[in-house]
């Protein structure tokens, strides 16, 4: 799976390579489409949206072609300003062709504006809604992120992202250790502990939930492809250089070994889901603290809505 080409805090480094990653990321980036899994995890994501009252009036999607959930979050906030974050500038151009509208399109002239930038750009603070589909799992330090997301939200907006957990490929780790092979798949972070990343950036109340999807295959050929159009292993420990023919045979044979009666040959995908909310900063009793005019009006509108409720 691809990663973030940032260079990693070392006291929160995962077992990941950049260096694999970015041309993990370049290699996706050729691909006519991005992988379907993706979009069926931004579909089953974009579902949690009618939970959220809040209506954003500006939407940023994080590493947005590779999630597969701009056209989503289009039709969720059809007025909001979208701004397309991508991992690098290839993307960007990838989802600036995206972006185009016909002219005899209606959402060219009622839409709201869309614009993509990359994650190495300033990005101005003041968004409703930080949506991320499918890359958590795929950034070296991913409690970095989480924090930059918290400073580009005003007070009451939210993040909302999916990634891949512990129990993904966990068949595939079996065979490989079994076999004294080296790791097949980078680290992958334990929903809870993304739970704690997200209080530890100042989210308030985050809520976390997981789900594990058995993907079937008819043959082994067909799962490896499948592997490889999803990213490909980025472990700092996997094999160091070509495979040969013999050992592509006796993967296959071993992948075989693994298949239920009816032939196919599944493997586990573990789907975590997390959404948290920007609160309102507290103060303590002569305590000076700074807050932005955007986020001191969404404070009062806080609560004016919550003295309604009342």
């Amino acid at each position: 799976m691809p990663v973030s080409p940032v260079s990693p805090d070392p006291t929160h480094a995962r077992r990941l390579d950049p260096t694999a990653v970015r041309a993990a990321l370049r290699r996706l980036a050729r691909a006519p489409e991005v992988p379907w899994l993706h979009g069926e995890i931004a579909r089953r994501m974009g579902e949690k949206l009618d939970l959220i009252l809040l209506q954003p009036e500006r939407v940023i999607d994080w590493w947005s072609a590779l999630g597969a959930g701009a056209g989503l979050l289009e039709a969720a906030y059809p007025k909001a300003q979208q701004l397309r974050v991508e991992p690098d500038a290839v993307w960007a151009e990838r989802s600036r062709a995206q972006a185009q509208r016909p002219w005899w399109t209606a959402a060219r002239w009622t839409g709201g504006d869309v614009a993509v930038a990359t994650e190495a750009d300033e990005i101005q603070p003041g968004a409703g809604l930080v949506w991320a589909n499918m890359m958590l799992h795929a950034v070296v330090d991913p409690v970095a992120l989480i924090e930059r997301w918290h400073g580009l939200l005003r007070v009451d907006g939210f993040v909302m992202f999916s990634c891949l957990g512990p129990g993904t490929l966990r068949e595939l780790r079996t065979l490989y250790a079994r076999l004294g092979w080296p790791a097949p798949t980078p680290g992958f972070v334990d929903m809870h502990d993304l739970g704690d990343m997200l209080v530890q950036a100042g989210f308030a109340d985050p809520v976390m939930d997981q789900e594990t999807l058995t993907l079937r295959w008819p043959n082994p050929q067909a799962l490896l492809a499948e592997l490889r159009g999803l990213g490909g292993n980025t472990a700092p420990e996997r094999e160091a250089g070509l495979r040969t023919p013999r050992w592509r045979t006796t993967l296959e044979r071993e992948l075989q070994a693994l298949a239920a009666p009816d032939g196919s040959i599944g493997l586990s995908f573990e789907v975590a889901y997390g959404h948290a909310f920007k609160a309102a900063p507290r103060l303590r009793p002569g305590e000076a603290t700074t807050v932005s005019l955007d986020d001191m009006r969404a404070m009062v509108r806080s609560s004016h809505a919550r003295g309604k409720a009342r």
